[in-house]
């Protein structure tokens, strides 16, 4: 006789086999993920694109509309503003402020600030001045820079290692750096007569300077590394979240040390090329660069918590403090005024950003909802 079968492994038999589940995921998670509604999932992510593009918009229409009002002013209050030659003058006069940008760019970004650049530029201006005689155009710029990479290696350990907060660090590392500066040429300014000293102050295609050159070739070389490498990757997601980059196996230390360093040799650079236009070396060189450096990153879409910035943004705030710079002396109004409307800038900026964030803001809560 044959054994009665079990009904129990008949049905079993019977029905249709079930689907693999994936391995690793537990069922409730899986009913639970089927029984979500599929139109809520891309929610979050599609919220996030629209508040990063809304804070773009909302910043580059913010800067360009100022760039515009103050172009229409200048060229209304001015017969000599639009032309060649003083356009050439505004890229020329920029270039101090755009190098130095370049490297506050990389530091704002991944979070942190330095106010010591103040002090970097005038030492830098006058190690190039006491060195360029006696060991050419090269190896000059190559102690200058270090000299002003050893004053951001410094300031990154302090910060770093320290626990010291930024602002009282740099603000210690201004008045170290700029006080090395007048004891270097003790208080004095000196005459660059060496024919290597005035390369950077040459004439150069399209009736620039070579130095302005530098400054281009500087920010386009930054900026793509700043985009598309890893190390500028790297910079953006410690500025915008230190923590999350320590626990993706960064090194973060090591990378907020170099934005430092990069800040400084940045200075130091720009110092050397300012002392080759003027053919003259003087420990006031570049004081006013801790203030314009800043604005020019913030004003060109950096936030100040990190995390956000570019290259372009900032050399579009430093076109527009140059031109600014530059009517106001065309108009004959004192430098301290300058200074003022300086200030005034920064806060619009600041408050465009502001603006941008909220904006963005409205627009992910909406998407949440």
């Amino acid at each position: 006789m044959d054994p009665i079968p079990n009904a129990a492994g008949t049905k079993a038999a019977q029905s249709p086999p079930a689907a693999p589940q994936p391995s690793g995921v537990e069922p409730t998670a899986l009913e639970a993920a089927s029984a979500a509604p599929p139109a809520t999932q891309p929610a979050a992510p599609t919220g996030w694109v629209v508040s990063r593009w809304r804070k773009s918009l909302v910043q580059s229409l913010g800067v360009g509309l100022c760039y515009a009002i103050v172009l229409v002013f200048f060229s209304v209050k001015l017969d000599n503003f639009v032309t060649t030659a003083n356009v050439e003058t505004i890229l020329d006069g920029a270039t101090l402020l755009g190098i130095v940008a370049v490297g506050q760019t990389f530091l704002i970004v991944g979070g942190g600030f330095d106010l010591s650049v103040g002090g970097v530029v005038p030492l830098g201006a006058v190690v190039f001045g006491t060195t360029v005689g006696r060991l050419g155009l090269v190896p000059a710029m190559l102690v200058t820079v270090v000299v002003g990479a050893g004053v951001g290696l410094v300031t990154g350990l302090i910060v770093v290692y320290g626990k010291i907060n930024p602002l009282i660090t740099t603000l210690g590392m201004l008045s170290i750096a700029g006080g090395a500066a007048y004891i270097v040429v003790n208080g004095q300014t000196n005459e660059l007569t060496s024919p290597a000293a005035g390369f950077w102050g040459n004439s150069a295609p399209l009736g620039l300077q070579t130095g302005t050159w530098a400054f281009i070739g500087l920010a386009i070389v930054g900026g793509l590394f700043l985009k598309f490498s890893v190390y500028g990757r790297s910079v953006y997601t410690i500025g915008g979240n230190r923590e999350a980059a320590e626990l993706a196996g960064l090194r973060v230390n090591a990378i907020a040390i170099s934005t430092y360093v990069l800040t400084a040799a940045c200075a130091a650079f720009g110092g050397a090329i300012a002392a080759s236009q003027l053919l003259a070396s003087a420990p006031d060189i570049g004081t006013d660069t801790t203030l314009n450096s800043i604005a020019a990153v913030v004003l060109g879409g950096a936030a100040l918590t990190g995390g956000v910035g570019g290259m372009s943004g900032t050399i579009l705030g430093v076109l527009l403090l140059g031109t600014i710079s530059d009517g106001l002396a065309l108009l004959q109004v004192a430098s301290f005024y300058q200074t003022v409307i300086t200030g005034a800038v920064l806060l619009v900026a600041v408050g465009f950003s502001r603006a941008r964030d909220v904006l963005a803001l409205s627009s992910f809560v909406r998407r949440r909802i």
